[in-house]
């Protein structure tokens, strides 16, 4: 029997002539190399036979080669196995072994419609960006302990009409990039969605948001409606990034939704599809953030610079001046912070505050560049593209011994502990009267006689 008649038939043998497959298929998987081979056999005899394709997409791929980008020869040694990359070499620290999900990850980030390469160190960068999923899942469930959702019994879940701007913009961002992902695998486009969700994961989420949010998770009290609506978006942060990587990446997933520490709806990961309401947040603010994002971008590369000549550590040692053009500045009016911390505050809800948002002690919109340059060295000043002048120079006041924002409030002023600006005094005293306990400062140091 002609081979090629044999193999192009096999959509009457197999997908027509059983009961649990569909003729004609849902999709025909080979190598490029198949377009005159079994591609078009099977198409030419179902059409002969049938009068139809007998499938309803046709889906290619290229072929997997070294690192150097040479076809894969037992002459020439250059052979990679899958099972080597799962399990590990002989030699552990050489070749690691990365795990069945690394493996399927490098499958979905490459664009398989030409050829593609794998070695060492491309499993290595793929691992990178394992990682940072992994780890990113981590801290979101970390910071869900106490977290009861909507819909549950003592739900403490903040509306989304009561959310922070911050917060709607990051809901947004997620619905946006979910429906992206979808979108990319209907396509089959995997590369598209997982480059979405590392980006996501990266960009919005870790080197932003969850950036910013530190404090209001650490340092608010336990109740505290800032700290609940960023556990509000969170929760939709963790639920959503699990079920868009469970197609690719099912054991982490199934690991994540396993340790989920609230009541979840389904007992695995795969028993539910994607909550439909996380892919319908509007994108929110967008213009808004961006000019936000991007004086974050300048003011950071100034601190670059003060901390590289010793004049700051940390962000939070330093006090900005900012001068922008009214385009620029229209998107921050309403985020500029009291002049200093308080409880509740007045200017702002606590959240879209550039003191916060920037996480610099303390942030000045001044009316002029001169203002900036009377203020800041000229060496720690930047003038940026559209018009922008930042200055960095360091914060005044005392440092919060919880929080490490400066504060002039910080210091000998009646309150309970001197060492705590008035946000964080509020937080403990809420503390103390829910615990039933007392906060002990710590011992101040013993002065040693110096060494001759």
């Amino acid at each position: 029997m002609d081979v090629w008649f044999d193999s192009g038939s096999s959509w009457a043998g197999v997908a027509k002539g059983r009961d649990e497959l569909a003729y004609p298929a849902d999709v025909y998987l080979e190598g490029s190399d198949q377009h005159r081979g079994w591609f078009q056999s099977s198409l030419l005899t179902s059409v002969a036979a049938n009068g139809q394709a007998p499938y309803k997409a046709v889906l290619t791929h290229g072929f997997v080669l070294d690192e150097k980008g040479f076809k894969m020869s037992k002459s020439l040694g250059n052979v990679i196995s899958p099972m080597m990359m799962i399990e590990g070499g002989n030699n552990k620290k050489q070749q690691p072994a990365y795990g069945i999900d690394p493996l399927r990850l490098w499958v979905a980030s490459v664009d398989y419609s030409g050829d593609v390469c794998i070695g060492d160190n491309i499993m290595k960068q793929t691992f990178e960006s394992y990682r940072k999923l992994r780890n990113t899942a981590r801290y979101l469930i970390g910071n869900l302990a106490d977290y009861v959702p909507d819909g549950q019994e003592g739900s403490n879940a903040v509306p989304y009409d009561d959310l922070p701007s911050l917060d709607k913009w990051m809901l947004g961002r997620l619905s946006s990039t979910l429906r992206e992902v979808n979108e990319s695998y209907d396509e089959y486009q995997f590369y598209r969605a997982m480059q979405a969700l590392l980006r996501f994961t990266s960009a919005d989420l870790s080197n932003f948001y969850l950036d910013v949010a530190k404090d209001r998770l650490y340092t608010s009290a336990f109740d505290d409606a800032r700290r609940r609506s960023c556990q509000t978006v969170l929760h939709a942060c963790l639920e959503g990034l699990t079920k868009a990587i469970a197609p690719i990446l099912p054991h982490m997933a199934e690991d994540i939704w396993q340790n989920i520490p609230y009541d979840k709806s389904t007992q695995s990961v795969f028993e539910g599809g994607m909550n439909s309401k996380l892919t319908e947040f509007e994108e929110y603010a967008g213009e808004q953030w961006d000019t936000i994002l991007e004086l974050r971008d300048d003011i950071n590369k100034v601190l670059e610079i003060a901390r590289t000549d010793k004049l700051v550590g940390a962000s939070l040692d330093a006090s900005v001046h900012i001068y922008a053009p009214e385009e620029v500045k229209k998107h921050l009016i309403g985020f500029d912070s009291d002049e200093n911390i308080l409880h509740p505050p007045v200017k702002t809800n606590g959240v879209d505050d550039l003191r916060t948002v920037l996480m610099i002690s303390q942030v000045h919109l001044v009316d002029s560049p001169d203002d900036v340059s009377e203020s800041c060295d000229d060496k720690y000043t930047m003038t940026s593209e559209n018009g922008v002048v930042v200055g960095v120079k360091n914060a005044s006041g005392n440092k919060c011994g919880r929080c490490w924002f400066f504060d002039g409030a910080v210091g000998p002023s009646g309150m309970l502990y001197d060492d705590l600006c008035p946000r964080c005094s509020d937080a403990v005293f809420k503390w103390e009267e829910l615990s039933g306990q007392k906060l002990t400062p710590l011992p101040e140091p013993e002065a040693t006689e110096p060494v001759t």
